[in-house]
């Protein structure tokens, strides 16, 4: 679940491998964290790849924090944790995928 195309302006980072910032697969694409907030290249730019809406995870026993052993993904206010192919934040008493 993305936002729409909304594109990150003057953006000169060429995120790829062994960029330093945290890659982060994503829909069959992959995103980069920076700044806070991920983006993902778009035909020759990069655009915002942010979550729209709220989509809760179902069924998730795992408790995320330090020392899980999942990424954490800084992302604005909180931090997301990579599982299974995606991201998690937490939620009140649940997760979200983001």
């Amino acid at each position: 679940m993305t936002s729409a195309h909304v594109q990150h302006t003057g953006h000169d980072h060429v995120h790829g491998q062994d960029c330093g910032h945290v890659a982060v697969p994503h829909n069959g694409h992959v995103d980069y964290v920076h700044d806070g907030h991920l983006h993902r290249e778009h035909d020759g730019h990069y655009d915002e790849c942010e979550p729209a809406g709220h989509q809760a995870h179902e069924g998730h026993e795992h408790t995320h924090g330090p020392g899980c052993g999942h990424v954490a993904v800084p992302h604005g206010d909180h931090t997301d944790y990579l599982h299974d192919g995606h991201r998690h934040a937490e939620h009140g008493d649940h997760y979200d995928e983001h």
